[in-house]
Order: structure tokens, then sequence, then C-alpha cells
């Protein structure tokens, strides 16, 4: 196969695996000029003029503080005796230091801010669809007529399908490429979430939401490898806890617009009967918003340099790292700086990795079907390579820290808005208004019944028109020509009640309503087919204030791990927050309001967000290049997996018992705690 760089001058000595790229260069390979170009005397940057050097003198000068460039140029020279020392510093480590100066020299500005902005949206995306089906589910089951056992396959689907597209994702970003697979990605999610507002049946709704969370599930783990990239050390694990508070600012952005558009009925159209679009429907679409905006601002975003090394695209890492300096420096008003770096040392790809069809009368489509299976092999191969000896204790304590805290906070994150529901529900039915053995006689009945028991009743010629039976249980009673026309329902039950001489016109009472009821001579015409919207029951305000409340809780928790990351270490701050976490759980037995249940919701979600900021950064640092995003992507779906397993446990409690929940997520918060603190403290390690 062609060399596409046999145009290029590369030096190689004996035994090297590494190229090297440009011409010129010091004894380590990595060349930077001199000097830089002679300036004229007037081309000094306006930002400059009027200050003479006096002004610019360091303030820590005086305090015998070294000045912050003294600092990386002594880490410099440092990693350059390393080198130069030979045998000490294997070739990944030699490109990873070079690297990392590289990254010193562009400096950070302008270009990671904007792509902060860009994969931050992204971000953002995951956090939106993570609430998007449980903000829908109590209009769509109406309007999809679901039963509960449909509704709980639709939620367990998000999860899933964000865990395949975790895994899938991750892998082929370290062999195809971070931008390009997250373009891909973002790219499915919107396409499929567009469709899924128009589907009309349950199944079509299902399909599309899967497709849109294999999507949508890639964004982690190629978000965070991406971004990790474009910094320097020092400024690797702020930035990267910065990020992470876009998945905060996803859940309050969902909580916000579900609640100003899901109860707006009026915000939709219908063709027929064939076709609703519900305003629930709009809130699908306007969730897509975030994952469209980041593809747009990713057209203008290049790929990760330190990707195009790793395999070999020597040039086009050259130019972006370019891009990276002048764009930063020109932002600072120092246009005058020059991009001093001549030529950089990278692997060089190995021939077999890419199998093509040399045979002339090869198709098109055999080749493509050979890429794609020497691609997935490739992939495989990284992913069991995460279990060798080198990764093997890495990738252990990272699985049980991912998944013990996904394992309580999705748990709880269930736990919460059910147990308040719960609540909610108690108090309801201690409301409840019993008629016993009561007589009504030619009586219209024109105000609808809520919350109500009727026993052993008797109802003659009585008239039940345009109205809405809600909650409402007739139990032992009589009905004898009576009439019932455009009645609405909800849990509305007929027990072992005698009907006679009775018409049901244009209802949807089925079947299902009377339990054990004798009927003579009674009609039901007309009735109501499918399902329909409540609009008094379904949308209440504190579904929405629950989430909004729980996502803004998480800012706190953003901000103290994104400040003190470089300064305490990442592994105290995992491990600290998760063991306080655990303790938080234990005030839950404490809590018997619907108030004091959201005072810890959010005490606990401001907690857990400094954990999940340090795991994050944590599982980047610990990786290479050749396998961050693919053991990100692995680590990311066995949270999704966690995240189904305590969701579904924690609600099969609600209402049963609060002790089981609350050990088992203290259980999980202390082995992850623990283990947390037998991780080796990354701050000053240099990206591999």
């Amino acid at each position: 196969m062609a060399d596409p760089y046999q145009n290029n001058v590369y030096h190689q000595g004996g035994g090297d695996s590494y190229g090297t790229y440009g011409e010129g260069g010091g004894p380590d390979g990595y060349g930077y000029q001199t000097d830089y170009p002679p300036q004229e005397e007037d081309a000094a940057s306006d930002a400059t003029e009027g200050h003479d050097e006096e002004d610019q003198m360091y303030e820590g000068e005086y305090q015998g503080i070294p000045h912050p460039d003294e600092v990386k140029a002594a880490q410099r020279a440092a990693r350059a005796k390393a080198r130069a020392t030979g045998s000490a510093v294997s070739e990944l480590e030699e490109l990873s230091e070079q690297y990392e100066d590289i990254m010193e020299d562009c400096g950070h500005g302008k270009f990671q801010w904007t792509l902060f902005i860009v994969l931050g949206l992204a971000l953002m995306a995951d956090g939106v669809e993570c609430f998007v089906v449980a903000f829908v589910l109590p209009s769509a089951e109406k309007d999809l007529c679901l039963s509960n056992a449909e509704k709980g396959m639709l939620g367990l689907m998000v999860f899933l399908s964000m865990m395949v597209g975790a895994f899938l994702w991750g892998g082929l970003a370290d062999k195809v490429g971070r931008r390009r697979c997250l373009v891909v990605a973002l790219a499915i999610n919107c396409v499929f979430t567009f469709l899924s507002s128009f589907a009309q049946g349950y199944g079509f709704f299902l399909f599309f939401r899967l497709l849109s969370g294999i999507g949508i599930g890639g964004t982690v783990p190629i978000v965070y490898a991406y971004f990790s990239e474009f910094l320097q050390m020092d400024k690797r694990g702020e930035h990267l806890s910065w990020l992470c508070m876009f998945w905060m600012i996803g859940g309050i952005y969902a909580s916000f617009t579900a609640w100003g558009i899901i109860p707006r009925y009026g915000w939709g159209f219908s063709m027929g009967t064939e076709f609703q679009f519900h305003s629930w429907r709009v809130f699908v679409l306007v969730a897509a918003l975030p994952a469209i905006a980041s593809l747009v601002g990713l057209t203008f975003m290049p790929e990760s340099p330190r990707f195009l090394l790793e395999n070999a695209k020597h040039d086009e890492a050259w130019m972006i790292l370019k891009q990276v300096h002048d764009t930063n420096w020109r932002a600072k008003g120092q246009p005058e700086k020059v991009f001093t770096v001549t030529h950089i040392k990278a692997p060089k790809t190995a021939e077999d990795e890419f199998i093509e069809i040399q045979s002339a009368t090869g198709t098109a489509v055999q080749r493509w079907a050979v890429r794609s299976l020497t691609l997935c092999k490739l992939v495989l191969k990284n992913v069991a390579s995460l279990l060798s000896a080198e990764f093997r204790l890495a990738t252990l304590f990272m699985a049980i820290i991912w998944f013990c805290m996904a394992f309580s906070f999705y748990g709880l994150s269930v736990w919460f808005p059910d147990m308040i529901k719960h609540l909610q529900n108690e108090e309801y039915v201690s409301k409840v208004k019993i008629h016993h053995r009561e007589r009504v006689e030619n009586f219209h009945f024109n105000f609808s019944l809520e919350n109500q028991i009727h026993r052993e009743g008797e109802y003659i010629h009585d008239k039940f028109i345009s109205i809405e039976l809600k909650s409402v249980k007739f139990e032992d009673s009589l009905f004898e020509d009576c009439r019932f026309e455009d009645i609405r329902s909800t849990e509305t039950v007929f027990k072992n009640c005698t009907i006679r001489f009775t018409v049901f016109y244009n209802t949807d009472l089925r079947e299902e309503n009377f339990i054990d009821c004798r009927m003579e001579n009674t009609t039901f015409e007309h009735n109501k087919h499918g399902c329909h919207l409540d609009t008094l029951e379904e949308n209440d305000v504190l579904i929405y204030l629950v989430s909004f409340l729980g996502s803004l809780a998480v800012l706190p928790g953003n901000i103290i791990s994104a400040l003190f990351m470089e300064k305490i270490g990442r592994v105290k701050i995992i491990g600290g927050s998760m063991l306080i976490s655990a303790g938080c759980t234990f005030l839950l037995f404490l809590s018997f309001t619907q108030a004091a249940i959201i005072a810890l919701q959010c005490l606990f979600c401001g907690v857990s967000a400094a954990a999940w900021n340090g795991i994050e950064v944590v599982t980047v640092e610990l990786y290479p290049a050749s396998k961050r995003a693919t053991a990100f992507g692995l680590l990311n779906a066995l949270c999704k997996l966690a995240a189904v397993l305590g969701s579904s446990i924690f609600a099969s409690f609600v209402g049963i018992t609060k002790a089981i929940p609350i050990l088992l997520s203290f259980a999980a918060l202390v082995c992850g705690g623990l283990v947390a603190l037998r991780l080796p403290d990354t701050r000053e390690k240099v990206l591999q």
C-alpha cells in the first residue's frame, strides 16, 4: 500500500518504532526554533503599547513565589532531561511529554473556550436525554395507550440504548476519530429524535427512541477524551470539571422547557383522527436543540491532533496545533508569537491494521465489508487490552467505582420522586369521601365526581352527562334506568354492582371497569376508542420542580470540585464525596414529608456531583490516547447497566420499606469510596 506521507522527510534510527516528522531538530527528535523570527520595532502588539517592562513585573517576585512560566520551564527541563537519559523513558512517555510541551506553548485561550462550549452542548444533550422520557411519559401513556409493562419498557430502553451507544462509539472513537464519531452520533440522535416526535404508535416510538439513545450514548466518552487532548496538564482537572456542569444545565433546560410546553395542550395540531401532534411531542423536538447546536458547532472544530499523531497523520496534526497556537495568541493580543515546532515524533501505523481487497474484481461492497470486519476486530482487541496486566487493576478499580456510584445515584434519583408520589397518594387517599347506602332518584349529575367511594347505593332514573369520574369506586350498588353520556374516567371501577336498563353512550368505560357486575338489558353505544390526555392530573408541576431542584443542586458540587480538583486531588475528592454521600443516605430515615425528601435529594445530588467530576477526570487520565475513549465508553456502559439495576430495585420498594434502598445505597457508596482511595494520584501525570 502506498505511503501517503512519502513526500515528507522522515529521519528514523535503527530499531526505533517512532518516525520523526519535519526537518532539523534536537537530539530528542522534538525541535523548536531557538529564536523567534526578527520583528520590526513597531510590530509590537497594540495590547502592549504604552506599557514598560516595570509595569509587567510579576507580583509574586517580591514574595519569593516563582512565576508560573518559570515553573513550566522547570517541568519542561526535567522532562527533557529524563528523555536525554534514554532507557528510563519509554517511547509512549516520550511522545506524551513532547505533546504536553506543545500544548503549553499553544496556551489556554479562545480555541479551548470555543471547543468547551461546543462539547458542552453535546454533554447537555446527554443530560436532556435522561429526562425526556420521564417528562413525556404521563402524557404519552394516554396518547399512545401504554400499559404499565410498555411504560416500564420505554424507560428501560433509554438506559439500555445509551449503554450500547457508549460502548460502540467509545470503541470507534479510538480507531476512526473523536470528532468524526461525535458528529455521526449526534446526527443519529437528532434524526431519530425528530422521527420519534411524529411516531403515532408505541412500536415506532420505542424503536426511534432506541436509536436516538444509541446516538446520544456516545457523547459522554467522546466529549471527555476529545476535550482532554486540547488541555495542558495544569488546566486539565479544573476545565474538565467545568465541562461537567453542562450535564446539570441539560437537566435544568429539560425541566424548564417541559414545564413551559407540555401542559400547554393548544400547542399542537391534528390531521383527522389518525395523526395527533400534542404538546409533549413539541417538547421532544425542543429537547433536541442542544444536540443540533453542538452538531453545527462541530463542523467548525478540528479533529484531535493527539488522535491524528497516534495514527501517523502528521501533517494534519501539525496544522491543527498551529491553528490552536495562533488562535489563542492572536486573541491574547500577541499575534507576533510564532508556532516554533518544526517536527514531532509519532508512532508509525501498522500496515496490516486496515485490510483492503487489492483484487481488481473486488466490489465496493466487498471492500466495505472487509474494512468493517477489520474495524470490529480492532475495537474488540482494544477492549480486551483493558484487561491486560498493565491496565487490569486500574480497570477493575474504576469499574467498581463507576458501578457503585451509578447504582446509588440513579437508584435514588428514581426513588426520590417515586417516594414523593407515594406520599401524595397517601395524602390523597386519606381524603377520600365515603357514601354509604345513598338513594338517588331522578337526579341529573352535571358535576364531576372525584376521590369517592359509594357503597350499597341505589341510583334510579339518574343521568350522568358530560362529567369526569376520577378515582371513583362504586361497590355493591344498583343502577336502574340510568344514562351515562360523554363520560371521561380515570381509575374508576364498578365492583359487584347490578346494572339494569342502562345506556352508556360515548364513554370510555370498558369491560375492565366492571368487576363481577350483573348487567341486564344494558347497552354500550359509540364507545370512545383509543386514549385521551388527562389535562388535570398528569402534569403536576411538582414533577418538574423536583427535577429542576435536583439539577440545580449539582451547581455547588460542580463549582467546589472544579476549584479544588488540582489543589486537593482527584482521589480525595472522589473518596471523600462518596463517603459523605453515604452519610447523607442515613438522613433519609428521618424523611417523612415531601419537603424533607426534596431537601435531602438536593443535598445528595450536590455532594454526588463532586464525585462524578473526579471519576470522569481520573478515567481520562488513567488510560493512553489509543485506549482512552474505549475505556471511558466501557465504563460508561457499565454505569448505564448499574442505573437500570438501581432504578428497578429501588422503585420496587417504594411504599414497602425505606430501609433496603437506604442500606443498599449506603453499602455501594462506602465500597466505591474506599476503593477510590486506592487509586493513583494523576494530578502531575502527563496525559499519555
